[in-house]
């Protein structure tokens, strides 16, 4: 069983995670993560590193920067984790709302695509070329 690290390197977040470090710096400036400074030297808790798992899980969903402090700063303050996870829900659902529009968006463009295509193969037919 192996013991829970006190801190963890820049270097060590940027390699596990795949981000750069000027990611991790943004998401500092943002005080979405907060390092310990040891001179120049961040020093990230387990905290941090937790935190930056769902910061990079919210942006893989679409969530917002903004969205994403919202939804943390919610399980610092009252009503906590409660609060939390009503509004994740809602956030959830109005991201799947904006992506299902996303898709039908796609869809009807490449309908009208596919119409255009036609019309073009019918217009060379009619002009006597193979295509």
């Amino acid at each position: 069983m192996s013991a829970i690290r006190e801190y963890y390197s820049i270097t060590e977040l940027t390699r596990e995670f795949g981000v750069s470090t000027r990611t991790l710096r943004f998401y500092e400036d943002e005080g979405l993560i907060h390092p310990v400074r040891r001179g120049r030297t961040r020093l990230f808790r387990p905290s941090d590193r937790h935190l930056l798992k769902q910061i990079l899980r919210g942006k893989r969903l679409g969530f917002s920067i903004s969205e994403i402090q919202e939804i943390i700063q919610m399980y610092k303050a009252p009503p906590g984790e409660l609060g939390q996870i009503h509004l994740m829900m809602k956030r959830v659902e109005e991201k799947r709302g904006e992506l299902r529009q996303k898709r039908r968006d796609i869809e009807e463009t490449l309908a009208e695509l596919d119409q255009v295509e036609e019309g073009c193969i019918e217009r060379l037919a009619e002009l006597g070329v193979n295509t």
